[in-house]
């Protein structure tokens, strides 16, 4: 069980993690709640219909790593059109997107962070440090997202954009300021690789 999760007989998952790793976790899950931003404030109505069609934003984060939690949703990846009226198009249909879906995602990342925290916070050390974390179904889903969206914000933070990336940062020396990261990166991945797999019927 060490460093990789286990199914459970109720079809949640469990992992073995020592008191250095579930540090790093929650550090890294409070960094990303910091980053989400809170929710609805005190003037929030207490309507919840009115909540669920309250305007979000409607210009993308200028932070490249929201920029990479929340991206365009009617953006091409190969970049703008070279027509311009097809371009302002495009801005126009991701900008009303936008609006009217990004608290909800934002409400949902939030969500699933906060989970993360709870679940390590509930945790009962063992007699020689670390804790085994016991994750029901949905804690298990909940952090699946939550472990994708680290790994997102870390890979925005260490510009990674396709696979190739990821191979030059396994060969980057010790001495580079980068390799902590690279580590945690690599590491949340084989989690939430055993994680999947966990989850798979």
């Amino acid at each position: 069980m060490p460093g990789h999760f286990e199914p459970l007989p109720d079809g949640g998952a469990a992992v073995a993690l020592d008191d250095v790793e579930i540090s790093i976790i929650r550090s890294l899950a409070v960094q990303l709640l910091e980053l989400v931003g809170p929710g609805p404030g005190e003037d929030a109505s207490d309507d919840p219909l009115a909540e669920l069609f309250a305007d979000g934003p409607s210009e993308p984060p200028r932070d490249p790593v929201l920029k990479r939690l929340f991206p365009d949703a009617y953006s091409d990846p190969e970049g703008e059109p070279a027509d311009p009226a097809a371009a302002d198009e495009q801005r126009a249909y991701s900008s009303e997107f936008r609006r009217y879906t990004e608290n909800d995602l934002r409400a949902g990342k939030r969500e699933n962070a906060l989970a993360v925290v709870r679940c390590l916070d509930a945790l009962t050390p063992a007699a020689d440090g670390g804790a085994v974390l016991k994750l029901s179904v949905e804690e298990s889903q909940q952090w699946l997202k939550a472990l994708n969206d680290l790994r997102l914000a870390i890979g925005s933070r260490l510009e990674i954009t396709d696979e190739d990336d990821t191979e030059v940062l396994y060969r980057l020396p010790d001495e580079d300021p980068r390799k902590p990261m690279v580590m945690a990166y690599l590491w949340l991945g084989g989690l939430q690789e055993t994680l999947v797999s966990t989850l798979m019927p």
